[in-house]
């Protein structure tokens, strides 16, 4: 046996998934939807520059008064999108399974807690005393991709899962990449990778 041919027969494969839009609902949608500010529908479906869009997010709170609690007390009343959590426990029963996320700590933890505490990596907000989201602070400036190649580099195979233009870095850097409920300017903007909408059809996709 070549060594070549060992390293391909030791790799294993570990899964990385995007988090709003495929596990669970858009935090900022549903923020939108509560408040009425309809500026806040925008999201990384919309806009490729998640600084642009996240400094323009900062000042519609900023411009609304609104604090940190205030999405927290939204995001409390979301729950996993059906079927989530049985396609999530069903690939977790056979691969590793990561999250890879651009949303922040802060937002986190009651959608995990729901999902059965997956292993997250995000990013983290800024707040100050009277809990207004003064800035952010990003893990690692496209840290999707990054992750991606620091597993291959440990000898996994990587097949990504994402939804918005954030995680076209992530689909591209991996073995494999899948479109998951992507919105048809998406989809045809990167062609290159399949595109589907039900979690049976992405498990088929991920093929593990």
């Amino acid at each position: 046996m070549t060594t070549l041919h060992a390293m391909a027969e030791s790799q294993q494969t570990i899964v990385t998934l995007d988090l709003e839009g495929v596990l669970v609902p858009e935090i900022w949608i549903a923020v939108a939807e509560r408040t009425g500010i309809a500026e806040l529908q925008r999201t990384t479906r919309d806009e490729p520059d998640y600084d642009v869009l996240m400094r323009g997010r900062l000042a519609i709170l900023d411009r609304h008064g609104l604090k940190l609690s205030d999405i927290q007390a939204v995001i409390a009343t979301l729950s996993p999108e059906p079927g989530a959590c049985a396609f999530l426990d069903s690939l977790r029963a056979c691969t590793q399974v990561m999250i890879l996320s651009d949303t922040f700590e802060q937002f986190a933890q009651p959608l995990m807690r729901q999902l059965g505490w997956p292993t997250l990596l995000c990013h983290r907000l800024v707040v100050d005393e009277t809990e207004r989201i003064v800035d952010y602070t990003l893990r690692q400036p496209d840290q999707k991709r990054h992750a991606v190649e620091a597993l291959q580099s440990l000898n996994y195979r990587v097949i990504a899962a994402g939804d918005s233009y954030n995680d076209t870095a992530m689909l591209g850097a991996a073995d494999r990449g899948i479109l998951f409920r992507s919105p048809p300017n998406v989809i045809e903007e990167f062609p290159q990778f399949p595109s589907c909408t039900e979690y049976d059809e992405l498990r088929n996709h991920l093929g593990v």
